[in-house]
């Protein structure tokens, strides 16, 4: 009797477990749980490899070089020539009349710049100021009354021949004791030692800008003027064929006053 109910109860067991593994009652069975990851595959969703991302490369420290300038040379400053006023020889003297004012001076200075000393032949050649003033300042230091061991006398130093030539030239009769008349001389020269001087050797031009110089022992029309005044026509004449100047360091004296002179605080 306990084999019989043994059985049977095998029996029923067997049964109950075909129930539950048939194909009739699948759609009532309760899902089985799965994974996520399976389960979203299965429902048909869109499969992504994972993207790694490169990983971002620090920046990298540049240092920009500015470009390297190569050292530029000083130029030399050019050896200049003292004013003979400024430590007088024994030769040289004052005379007894009583100096003119700088500032008087200063005003005759730019009335013989504002001269027109050739009006038939070069009605347009002027004398530029910062030439006449530096070339005074050079030479007398615009003082009236100075005179020098060769004879040149007053603001301009003008010689006795050379005040002889001007006005025998131009038909005038310059005082070179009067100080006004001292510097109208002194402008006129340099107005005829710049058409002088151009004709010969610069092609008819009076242009008297430094801008036409490479330096100031250049040869060029301003400073065969400049150098005239000091040395005469006669030196330039002797210097031309090598174009070079015969007093360079008068020149450079007088350029550098030209742009910077202790005339100017009058």
């Amino acid at each position: 009797m306990a084999r019989r109910t043994w059985a049977l109860a095998l029996a029923a067991l067997v049964v109950a477990a075909g129930c539950g593994l048939g194909g009739k009652d699948d759609d009532n069975a309760a899902p089985q749980a799965v994974p996520s990851a399976v389960a979203a595959s299965d429902a048909g969703e869109p499969e992504f490899e994972p993207v790694t991302e490169s990983p971002t490369p620090e920046p990298v420290e540049t240092t920009s070089k500015a470009p390297s300038k190569k050292p530029t040379k000083p130029q030399s400053a050019e050896p200049t020539e003292p004013p003979f006023w400024s430590q007088l020889p024994d030769c040289a003297h004052y005379d007894k009349t009583k100096p003119i004012s700088k500032s008087k001076v200063k005003t005759a200075l730019k009335s013989a710049a504002s001269r027109v000393y050739w009006r038939t032949e070069a009605p347009s050649l002027r004398i530029n100021y910062p030439l006449i003033k530096a070339v005074a300042w050079q030479e007398s230091g615009w003082q009236s009354n100075i005179h020098n061991c060769d004879g040149g006398a007053g603001v301009m130093q003008v010689m006795p021949d050379t005040v002889s030539m001007i006005n025998n030239r131009f038909g005038l009769t310059y005082d070179a004791s009067q100080y006004q008349q001292n510097i109208y001389a002194g402008g006129n020269y340099l107005a005829w030692l710049t058409k002088w001087a151009g004709d010969n050797y610069f092609g008819g031009s009076y242009n008297l800008s430094a801008a036409k110089c490479k330096s100031s022992s250049s040869w060029c029309l301003l400073n065969v003027v400049i150098s005239g005044y000091n040395a005469g026509s006669g030196g330039i004449e002797q210097a031309a064929a090598d174009k070079t100047l015969p007093n360079p360091s008068y020149v450079a004296s007088v350029r550098a006053l030209m742009k910077r002179c202790q005339c100017d605080q009058y």
